[in-house]
């Protein structure tokens, strides 16, 4: 699906938002969500590219994770959920786990999951063409099949984010998230010993209020 032809949320706040009833906004968007995870669920279902990311993931020995601006908000909730069963994720945030440090040190058993959602930031697409370019696996979490890094994507996923607001819909993405982490995490040796070890690393930590 293509992203919205409104391509800033200046022009879709005029479009659909200003001037408008709260109410039935309200019913707008929540009419429109309901729709699209139905749909998003459908899809899901049957789209055998989750098992072959999730396969390709574990599989790899170190496992990099990128996103910009609103991206990277995703980003970091994937990066997050996969350590919590995983070992050997990073979040390339450019600051801690630098886009030079990677792309200087890709190896062909480095995998990198990518979430580009429009408007496309540069950052992303130039750092993610470069690790292929290296030799590691890249793969796209993107919301068209005219993005920009669709032709270097070994893996794809494409989501639906149109909605009535003047903000993208982040239902179809937080689905897709939460079923890679979750397809992942069950294949992966060790996980469970690892997330029992956290565990009790939290109690004696007494990071949690009870």
């Amino acid at each position: 699906m293509a992203p919205d032809d409104l391509g800033s949320p200046h022009e879709r706040y005029d479009a659909r938002v200003q001037r408008r009833s709260a109410l039935l906004l309200k019913r707008r968007i929540v009419e429109q969500e309901r729709e699209h995870f139905l749909a998003a669920l459908d899809w899901a279902h049957d789209e055998g590219a989750f098992e072959r990311i999730a396969a390709a993931i574990v599989a790899s020995r170190r496992r990099f994770i990128l996103g910009a601006a609103k991206s990277f908000t995703y980003a970091s909730l994937l990066a997050m959920d996969l350590s919590a069963g995983l070992a050997n994720v990073s979040l390339i945030d450019g600051t801690i786990v630098r886009p030079l440090d990677v792309l200087s040190d890709v190896r062909s058993t480095d995998v990198l999951v990518a979430i580009s959602l429009s408007r496309y930031r540069k950052y992303t697409v130039d750092i993610a063409r470069r690790f292929a370019e290296a030799g590691g696996t890249v793969i796209v979490i993107t919301d068209s099949a005219d993005a920009p890094l669709v032709d270097v994507a070994q893996e794809l996923l494409i989501v639906d984010t149109e909605s009535a607001s003047f903000a993208n819909s982040p239902t179809s993405v937080a689905l897709v998230i939460h079923l890679l982490v979750t397809l992942t995490t069950a294949s992966a040796k060790g996980a469970g010993r690892r997330l029992q070890e956290r565990d009790r690393l939290s109690e004696s930590l007494d990071l949690y209020y009870d």
